[in-house]
């Protein structure tokens, strides 16, 4: 189950072989202010794009809800009903009630904070999908999935409840996401929406008695590495999970095709009795060289306190820079025409071009023709406007971008 923040990580993520992908539309989602959300004028295109490609489509609708929310948290809902989307993911009992008066599929989001199964049997009555807390073990998982077929704990369909999971992406200081800096901050509530990650800040603690002053040092230490599983993910598999879900709606699309590619590939393995733990860590360094804060197996393995980020922001191994834009597209050769803007575009070099409907194409520069110069040339200037042979088709305003090693990798 993949990420969408937009069109363009909706195609990577097919791209990459998701079977669901989960998105927001508006306000009332956990990424209405950090992702380019979807409007409800979307939902038939993408319902119909997800059903093209084989995927489920899931409406986020899980964040906290006033009266003042109830009436256009409920036309939203007809919409997705409308529209055909597969299920809506949900925490507030007014968006749970007003899914199921109307039909729809409802899954339980995290933000729950299921941990039990008595908590789970509760909300088995209105849920055929529980996304279980990100803080339990999987010995504790193991058990709940246990309990399920022995006490035959069914959904509205009178199918088993499924279990689904976090197996990787951003983790969260709070329990279940419950975090109120970004309120207390700026009085935008993280619980609908409007995060604004003030965790992953470096911070100076005061001696409030003599003013001294001390800058925590080498750890960010209320912004926890990134989750990653992949190395164990047959344990994860192993303990009962039905659903695999990645984090990220307010990634990149070669995040989310990277990201659904490699834990596609790792069930298939296990799947096909060939998962072993190098082929894992052969996994895990596909996955640093997209967006991560570093890398920990969060507490499924019986941490009992968080890895924190050693630096801010991005540790990627890879990193893209923006160079420029398609301009036209030449079907029959092949080739791409594109505006260099930024920076200038070498033979030799590894490229990403990202676009709504091109979602991610990885390519190398075999060869350039600046359209001012009747010769093959070494490299394209900014300014110029260039052709070169892509592997796949390409759309008009398309963003080109250039991959090479992250500085700090070099």
């Amino acid at each position: 189950m993949t990420p969408a923040g937009n069109w363009s990580c909706l195609t990577a993520a097919a791209q990459g072989g998701a079977g669901s992908v989960y998105f927001g539309v508006g306000p009332w989602n956990m990424r209405a202010h950090a992702a380019h959300n979807f409007s409800r004028e979307d939902l038939p295109k993408i319902v119909r794009f997800c059903r093209q490609h084989g995927m489920h489509s899931y409406l986020t609708v899980n964040t906290v809800f006033y009266d003042e929310d109830v009436q256009a948290v409920k036309e939203l809902l007809q919409d997705a009903k409308q529209a055909g989307v597969s299920a809506v993911i949900a925490s507030d009992m007014a968006a749970i009630l007003e899914a199921r008066a109307l039909g729809l599929e409802v899954h339980i989001s995290t933000q729950l904070n299921i941990s039990n199964v008595q908590a789970l049997a509760y909300y088995a009555q209105y849920a055929e999908v529980v996304v279980l807390a990100r803080e339990l073990t999987l010995p504790q998982i193991a058990h709940i999935a246990q309990q399920i077929k022995e006490q035959n704990i069914t959904g509205p369909s009178g199918r088993l409840v499924r279990l689904e999971l976090f197996c990787h992406g951003a983790l969260c200081m709070a329990v279940s996401g419950k975090c109120y800096l970004s309120l207390h901050q700026y009085n935008k509530s993280a619980n609908r929406g409007s995060c604004y990650q003030i965790c992953r800040r470096a911070y100076t603690v005061t001696d409030n008695e003599t003013g001294a002053q001390l800058q925590v040092d080498n750890q960010y230490i209320m912004s926890p590495a990134d989750l990653c599983t992949v190395a164990f993910l047959d344990k994860i598999l192993e303990a009962g999970i039905d659903v695999l879900k990645i984090e990220g709606r307010a990634r990149s699309a070669e995040y989310v095709k990277t990201t659904t590619s490699v834990y596609r590939q790792a069930v298939q393995a296990v799947q096909e009795g060939v998962f072993t733990p190098e082929l894992g860590k052969e996994w895990e360094e596909q996955l640093k060289t997209v967006f991560n804060r570093g890398f920990w197996g969060g507490y499924y393995l019986g941490e009992k306190l968080g890895v924190w980020s050693q630096a801010y922001g991005n540790k990627a191994t890879r990193k893209k820079t923006y160079v420029g834009y398609v301009t036209n597209y030449y079907a029959k050769p092949g080739v791409a025409q594109v505006k260099v803007e930024a920076v200038p575009l070498h033979k030799g070099e590894n490229i990403i071009i990202i676009g709504p409907t091109t979602g991610v194409l990885e390519d190398t520069i075999r060869e350039i023709h600046v359209l001012t110069q009747t010769s093959p040339a070494e490299s394209a200037p900014q300014g110029t406007e260039c052709t070169f042979p892509v592997g796949g088709k390409v759309r008009k305003g398309d963003k080109l971008f250039k991959v090479e090693l992250s500085d700090h990798f070099r």
